[in-house]
C-alpha cells in the first residue's frame, strides 16, 4: 500500500497548465512535440494537435480566423518554445504580455454626468451653426433638455440660471443665456412629459407580457 501511496501523483507537484482548458494530456503531446529534434517530426506532431485541439472545440468551428487561433495557443502553450512551421504569424511572448492603452474618460465633464455624454455633442453641433434663429432655438433645447436631466437627477426643483451657467461652462463660453429674459420650459411641463412616456413604456411592456402569456 506505501508503494502505491508514493507513485500517486498530485496536482499541486504537476506541471502547470497555461490554457487548462485542453487538459494535461494535451500539454503532454505539445511538450513530446518540442522535445522532437527533427523539425519535419515537430512539423508533422504540431498538425496532429491542431487537429485533437480543433476537435476539443467544435463550438468554435464557425469563429472567424478559428485555425489562427488553434496555432497561437499551440504555440503559447509550448512556451514560445516548439519550432515548427504554422501557417500564421508566429506570436511572441512580448505580444502576449503587451498591456493595452489606458481608454480615455468618455465624458469631458464628469462632474456634470447626469446631462450624459450627447448634450455635449449637442453643444458641440450648435457651436458650428450659423448665428441666427435656428441656432438660437437650437441652444434653447438643448437648455431644455439639459433642465430635464437635471430634473431627472434631482427631483425638486431647478433655477433656470443654474441651467444656463452649466452650458455656459460645458460650451467653453460659447454659449451664453445667462443674461437671456427668455425662460425655459416650466417644471410641470418637462415632468409632465417624463411622466406620460414612462407610462407608455410600461403600458407598452405590461401588453408585451399579457402577448407572451396568451401565446403559452
Amino acid at each position: 500500500m506505501t508503494a502505491l501511496t508514493d507513485q500517486l501523483e498530485y496536482n499541486t507537484e504537476r506541471e502547470h497548465l497555461i490554457i487548462p482548458e485542453y487538459g494535461r494530456h494535451l500539454q503532454k503531446m505539445i511538450n513530446h512535440a518540442v522535445a522532437q529534434e527533427s523539425k519535419e517530426e515537430r512539423n508533422r506532431l504540431a498538425k496532429a494537435i491542431i487537429s485533437v485541439m480543433g476537435n476539443m472545440q467544435p463550438h468554435l468551428r464557425d469563429v472567424p480566423d478559428f485555425q489562427h487561433k488553434l496555432w497561437d495557443q499551440l504555440f503559447i502553450m509550448s512556451d514560445f518554445k516548439l519550432d515548427a512551421e504554422s501557417p500564421f504569424d508566429k506570436p511572441t511572448e512580448e505580444q502576449l504580455n503587451l498591456r493595452p492603452e489606458p481608454l480615455s474618460y468618455p465624458q469631458n465633464f464628469p462632474k456634470y454626468r447626469f446631462y450624459g455624454n450627447n448634450i455635449k455633442t449637442m453643444i458641440d453641433v450648435a457651436n458650428t451653426w450659423e448665428a441666427g434663429e435656428m441656432k438660437d432655438a437650437l441652444q434653447y433645447t438643448i437648455a431644455n433638455h439639459m433642465k430635464k436631466s437635471f430634473l431627472n437627477w434631482n427631483k425638486d426643483t431647478v433655477e433656470d440660471v443654474v441651467i444656463f451657467g452649466h452650458l455656459f461652462e460645458l460650451s467653453n463660453g460659447k454659449i451664453d443665456l445667462r443674461d437671456s429674459k427668455e425662460p425655459l420650459s416650466e417644471i410641470s411641463s418637462l415632468l409632465k412629459v417624463q411622466r406620460k412616456f414612462t407610462n407608455h413604456k410600461k403600458t407598452s411592456k405590461k401588453n408585451n407580457n399579457q402577448r407572451n402569456r396568451k401565446r403559452h
